[in-house]
């Protein structure tokens, strides 16, 4: 659980994910059914201007979420949004972090604000977010 002590500009642990494959995107088509050739077929993926295919922006988004709930049970999810900045490529290596950036003391518990981002192994921004938690406490 968390921290009693938790304050604004504490960082939830990082979650880096192992390199980007097409065997990842593969089943990740059959598990949300999005199977949309820019996720699975080179051939489209350059002819829409992109080097190789590109990962299910949901994907991006739910590894942002294993990051959250890998700090603090998913039941305690109230909100979470997020906007895509970049696509992910095969490849790359990504890591979900986030920050904390409102902490509101209630009487029935503590309302977490959190920052979030994925970035690429180089750096780049691929996905931006934000959450909000509801903590009991």
């Amino acid at each position: 659980m968390i921290h009693p002590s938790l304050a604004v500009g504490d960082d939830l642990p990082p979650l880096v994910l192992p390199p980007l494959t097409r065997h990842t995107l593969a089943l990740y088509c059959g598990a949300s059914g999005d199977h949309n050739p820019l996720h699975t077929d080179i051939d489209y993926a350059r002819q829409a201007g992109l080097p190789d295919v590109i990962a299910h922006g949901m994907l991006s988004m739910a590894w942002l979420g294993r990051a959250m709930t890998q700090w603090v049970p998913q039941e305690h999810l109230r909100a979470f949004r997020v906007r895509f900045v970049a696509p992910t490529q095969i490849g790359d290596v990504i890591t979900c972090s986030g920050r904390v950036t409102e902490l509101v003391r209630l009487v029935d518990g503590r309302r977490i604000r959190l920052a979030l981002q994925a970035r690429s192994q180089g750096g780049d921004l691929t996905l931006i977010g934000e959450a909000e938690l509801m903590l009991p406490g």
